[in-house]
């Protein structure tokens, strides 16, 4: 792995991040704080060729690769974690899977306008009682004529209250397991499509969860993603390339904390000295700096492993599970070391902390990532016996 960016990758980096230091993060406290959903900024970072990064340029896109979309993340987490995670969860797991299963028809008629970041995406994957068990999927497909009629509920769904596409997963045959699952894309403007509620969060204000209601929701045949029945699978390699999407957001949340913690330990004065000075602090800053470097490097391995056609689920999973967790040790070291300052809204810190969380949780817990990468150590471990 080439560990220099090139010249179309570095372009990327320092457009996203001088886009999100002028004009994102004076907005992001007022995000936070109003919960409000960031249209403009989406509106803008559609037209700079944001939304649709990795879409091919023949369908709308920048035809640029996941690595460059990675750092993009990265970039705008630093200023708002919010606006990271509505562009990840659209680009990742709404635009990926039609790019990758659906048919020239579908691409056509869909990605362009989200790669214009004009109609938004969302995954509509988790329900009530199929969070981790992606398996246990109650949300049902039936054939009818030339038509599939959905019916079910699904929970936690970033975008949900602004999609205008939906990645719908359903069964389609009850009696085989996770191979009766089924990709299906909603326009959500479809009859019996409705957002029951949006959830009130510990943090990412901004990007609003909804709980989805499918009810007699027709839909035309040619609008199922890829084969009846290889729903489940798509669903998975959807989210082999999601988490390195949260594992770019976790780097960018703790690298926003680390950034605060050594303008704050340079400035702040204790004992007649900056408390950058004492020993106690430095090793914070250190093992944040460490963790942070760790996290990014594993993200990038994640992602060009991915831009080679490689396998790269064993990666995403290490890259979402050490980032997301170096994400909040780092929101917490640098509260800490802003001491009272640090749990008062005056200062960032509390909302660091607050959006560094959830990268632990969506996209699969760390308690799945760990099971992930269990599974690919030990399959590795007895291909060499």
């Amino acid at each position: 792995m080439d560990l220099e960016l090139n010249d179309s990758q570095l372009a990327i980096r320092d457009m996203v991040r001088r886009f999100a230091r002028e004009q994102l993060a004076p907005q992001s406290a007022r995000i936070d704080r109003e919960h409000a959903f960031p249209a403009q900024i989406i509106a803008e970072l559609g037209k700079l060729g944001v939304m649709g990064i990795f879409i091919p340029e023949r369908l709308g896109g920048a035809g640029m690769d996941y690595l460059s979309y990675a750092l993009a993340l990265e970039e705008l987490a630093v200023a708002c974690a919010s606006t990271a995670v509505i562009v990840s969860a659209h680009s990742s797991l709404a635009c990926w899977p039609i790019l990758a299963a659906g048919s020239p028809e579908q691409q056509a008629r869909f990605l362009p306008a989200m790669a214009a970041g004009q109609a938004l995406g969302c995954f509509a994957l988790t329900e009530p009682e199929a969070g981790s068990d992606a398996a246990a999927q109650r949300t049902r497909a039936r054939a009818q004529g030339g038509d599939y009629v959905i019916d079910g509920t699904k929970n936690f769904i970033t975008n949900g209250p602004q999609a205008a596409v939906a990645i719908v997963f359903a069964t389609t045959d009850p009696t085989a397991g996770h191979r009766g699952i089924s990709a299906f894309i909603v326009p959500t403007d479809s009859a019996g499509f409705e957002v029951v509620r949006t959830e009130e969060k510990l943090g990412i204000h901004g990007a609003h969860s909804a709980q989805l209601r499918l009810s007699q929701l027709r839909i035309p045949a040619d609008l199922r993603l890829g084969e009846e029945g290889g729903g489940f699978k798509l669903a998975m390699q959807t989210l082999d390339g999601g988490r390195i999407g949260i594992a770019a957001q976790a780097v960018g949340i703790g690298r926003a904390a680390l950034e605060r913690a050594l303008a704050y330990a340079s400035e702040r004065r204790a004992f007649g000295a900056p408390i950058a000075s004492f020993q106690a602090i430095q090793m914070k800053l250190a093992d944040m700096a460490v963790e942070l470097d760790a996290a990014r490097l594993l993200t990038w391995q994640a992602a060009a492993r991915k831009d080679a056609g490689a396998a790269h689920g064993k990666e995403a999973a290490m890259a979402k599970l050490f980032a997301s967790e170096a994400a909040m040790r780092a929101a917490n070291e640098a509260l800490q070391i802003h001491g009272g300052y640090g749990y008062t809204r005056e200062f960032p810190l509390e909302r660091y902390y607050r959006d560094a969380k959830i990268t632990e949780i969506y996209e699969g817990t760390s308690e799945i990532q760990r099971l992930v990468i269990a599974a690919r150590v030990l399959e590795g471990s007895a291909d060499q016996r």
